[in-house]
């Protein structure tokens, strides 16, 4: 028993070696195919061992050196380090900065910030990072760790980072300037989209400008607006901004402008003649001045307020001034300039007032929008335009007591009607001493004398007016004498006495020369116009005196005779006094009409009367057409249609009336053709 024993216990002994060995076999298989796989990368590190050995060669220090210097690298890469970082996340930026901030404007300027922030970081630690790395190479070049070799290619690497850092806008790439271009064309664009001309589609009226005065932009886009302004003057591109701003603006006010038709804003002196040939223009500029002042740039002044009023009040008032100056603003008082410079004459001082007023009236807004520094420009044109109305008018004002006196010693009119000069100076005294003018003269002529350090009265323009209307007086009196034919003279006196009498009665330059003036006036016109009718027309009734006739008794041949002479001589006195006073006009109709009644009275009932006594003595005979020349109603309506002024005269007498006794073709030819 021991036996079998004994043999299983050596077979397990046999079959532990034997696993032994296999495992062992194994392994040494395993270890060679490593010690296989192992031997090229033995071959690759044999390969690389003399470029390990040539870039450890220029560290030629000992184990000593090396740990003392590597504390000094250390501090040395910490903040190069940092930078680096810092550049990886600006390059992370450039995506969004180079989309489009429309989308996205707050945000976009969240990211530009950020972009600030990290340049302000590498301008402030590039400089130090390098200056770290200097000091290393100088360290290692002291203790002579590396060869002159290796630091000569270090010290050559730090010059081109040094000249990099110092080019402060490669920093980035130009990846801030991109993003600063692409705010300015928003800031454009955000203006451009809500600057909206007037739709005007004819010029206003004063009393509607209060309804069309332009919106201010809506708060959204002014609050961009003012973000946008915020980076960019952190930028130093305010005035970029400013430039833009101008541009779009400026052009929008005068796209509004351009609705009111201001083309006559560019007239010369040279192409015209007198103020009276640009008289409409003259009022329009009054109106358009005051549209444009109160309403487009006073919206202008306020929208530049609001939109730069967090950069300052110097920046937003010459922002104002320049799109006042570019809208036109300046165009509007080169106008005044042109009239003020245009030939003088009376009526140029009334526009001279009226341009005056306007810019008086408007002096509060002129103060508060263009009284700042940056409006110099506009300040002074203003004032000199003021100097100039001033003086002219002034000029003008006195100077009209001479002119007057000079025309008198041109003739008087051939028409015996009143002088253009009599009245124009009538017309023109009271409009200077009316309501719309006395005040704005009276002001100016003050002004004037202030300048001149002269005093003036209080009654002092009244005065001057009344000393015209009384040379006016004397003109009229050498006029009347100026006369070769008193019958005109009288006619003349008549004419223009009722013309001073009509023209300044209840007015103030008749208040001032008072009842007894005026009624001496009309007494005078009264005298010669009774003179006048005895001296003309009242004589042609005796030419049909009734002396030696009869009643017709069946056509006595002496009676008959005797008529005929007598017609035949007051056709002729009629004939030759309508010939002589044909061209004769009495200007005022109440009067002309009145001198016609007289007339008609004096002459038309003696004439009727005579013709309806003696005329069948005439009727019957065969030549009754030489001395029958008018019928009753034929010269009444000669006599009344006298002394029309001539653009009323022509056609006064078409066509025929049915109760004429005398042949149509006789009388309406002699009729209309001496009236016309």
């Amino acid at each position: 028993m021991a036996e079998p024993a004994m043999v299983d216990r050596g077979i397990q002994s046999l079959m532990s070696a034997r696993k032994s060995l296999k495992s062992s076999l194994e392994k040494s298989k395993a270890i060679g195919l490593a010690l296989e796989r192992t031997g090229p990368r033995f071959a690759e590190i044999e390969q690389r061992l003399p470029s390990l050995e040539a870039a450890v060669r220029p560290i030629r220090a000992d184990r000593e050196a090396l740990v003392a210097v590597g504390g000094h690298i250390n501090r040395a890469v910490g903040p190069a380090a940092a930078v680096l970082k810092v550049f990886d996340a600006v390059h992370g930026l450039e995506k969004s900065l180079l989309s489009d901030p429309k989308n996205d404007l707050s945000g976009y300027l969240a990211v530009l910030k950020r972009l600030e922030e990290a340049l302000k970081f590498l301008g402030e630690n590039c400089g130090l990072a390098i200056q770290w790395l200097e000091d290393i190479v100088e360290y290692l070049e002291d203790h002579n760790v590396a060869d002159e070799k290796y630091l000569l290619n270090l010290k050559n690497s730090l010059k081109g980072l040094r000249e990099f850092q110092e080019e402060k806008a490669r920093l980035d790439g130009g990846l801030r300037e991109a993003a600063l271009d692409k705010l300015e064309n928003e800031f454009r664009r955000l203006l451009k989209d809500n600057s909206v001309p007037l739709p005007m589609a004819s010029p206003p009226s004063l009393g509607e400008q209060a309804c069309i005065a332009p919106s201010q932009l809506p708060v959204t886009v002014i609050h961009k607006l003012q973000a946008i302004l915020g980076r960019l003057r952190a930028n130093n591109r305010l005035e970029k901004c400013v430039s833009i701003y101008v541009e779009v603006r400026s052009s929008n006010v005068r796209a509004s402008l351009q609705a009111l038709d201001l083309d006559y804003l560019d007239i010369s002196v040279t192409e015209f003649n007198d103020v009276q040939s640009i008289e409409g223009y003259i009022s329009q500029w009054g109106n358009h001045l005051e549209f444009a002042v109160k309403h487009l740039f006073e919206a202008e002044f306020k929208l530049c307020n609001d939109v730069f009023e967090r950069v300052g009040l110097n920046v937003w008032m010459d922002c104002f001034s320049k799109i006042a100056a570019q809208a036109g603003m300046l165009a509007f008082l080169q106008f005044g300039k042109t009239v003020t410079d245009s030939k003088k004459d009376p009526i140029k001082l009334l526009k001279l007032l009226d341009i005056f007023t306007s810019l008086n009236k408007l002096r509060a807004d002129f103060n508060r929008l263009f009284g700042g520094a940056a409006c110099i420009e506009i300040q002074n044109f203003t004032r000199d335009l003021i100097k100039k109305l001033i003086d002219g008018a002034a000029e003008i004002f006195w100077e009209l007591l001479v002119q007057v006196e000079i025309q008198k010693q041109i003739p008087p009119p051939s028409d015996g009607g009143v002088p253009r000069l009599v009245s124009f100076v009538t017309d023109y005294c009271n409009k200077l001493i009316g309501d719309k003018y006395k005040s704005t003269l009276t002001q100016v002529l003050l002004i004037n004398k202030s300048w001149r350090s002269e005093r003036f009265q209080d009654n002092q323009l009244m005065v001057e007016v009344l000393r015209i209307i009384k040379m006016i007086e004397h003109n009229m009196d050498a006029w009347m004498k100026a006369y070769p034919d008193q019958t005109l003279a009288h006619f003349f006196g008549m004419n223009n006495h009722w013309h001073l009498y009509k023209s300044l009665k209840g007015t103030r330059i008749g208040d001032q020369l008072g009842d007894s003036w005026l009624k001496e006036h009309d007494q005078y016109k009264e005298y010669y116009a009774t003179v006048f009718l005895r001296d003309t027309w009242g004589k042609l009734p005796s030419h049909l005196s009734r002396d030696g006739l009869i009643l017709f008794s069946g056509g006595h041949a002496t009676a008959r005779d005797l008529v005929k002479k007598r017609l035949k001589s007051f056709n002729d006195a009629f004939d030759e006094m309508y010939k002589k006073q044909s061209t004769w006009v009495v200007p005022e109709k109440d009067l002309r009409e009145r001198v016609c009644q007289q007339i008609v009275q004096a002459v038309v009932p003696v004439y009727r009367s005579y013709m309806q006594n003696y005329g069948p003595l005439v009727e019957k005979d065969a030549s009754s057409s030489k001395y029958v020349r008018y019928s009753v109603v034929a010269l009444e309506k000669i006599l009344s249609s006298l002394y029309i002024p001539r653009p009323m005269r022509y056609g006064s007498f078409k066509g025929t009336l049915p109760s004429e006794k005398v042949k149509n073709d006789v009388d309406l030819r002699r009729t209309t053709s001496a009236v016309v």
